[in-house]
């Protein structure tokens, strides 16, 4: 069975900085790409940073490039998502997804940024 589990997001003022980790199980996390996804109130969910399964090829959507790096550490099965120069419209809750999950979301993790 498919699991996530995301962590690390909290309250942060603007120009600060969190890391996120999503611990997986229930696949060979190795074996696939992983994503981090967010959903800020009232809006769809949007697609934040891609990692291949060797962590060579990274991607980043243009709101956050400069300032979020994904990683992944494949022997903990865990993605990570550093976050850096906070913004207000970095609110939101923050999901880690791969293939295996089909349509499957964990319980994402919540990043406030106020002063």
């Amino acid at each position: 069975q498919v699991q996530v589990a995301e962590s690390g997001g909290g309250l942060v003022q603007p120009g600060g900085s969190l890391r996120l980790s999503c611990v997986t199980s229930g696949f060979t996390f190795r074996d696939y790409m992983m994503n981090w996804y967010r959903q800020a109130p009232g809006k769809a969910r949007e697609w934040v940073a891609s990692i291949s399964s060797s962590g060579v090829t990274i991607n980043y959507a243009n709101a956050v490039k400069g300032r979020f790096t994904i990683s992944r550490d494949n022997a903990q099965n865990t993605v990570y998502l550093q976050m850096n120069m906070l913004k207000f419209e970095d609110t939101a809750v923050y999901y880690c997804k791969s293939p295996p999950m089909g349509s499957y979301w964990g319980q994402g993790t919540q990043v406030t940024v106020s002063s």
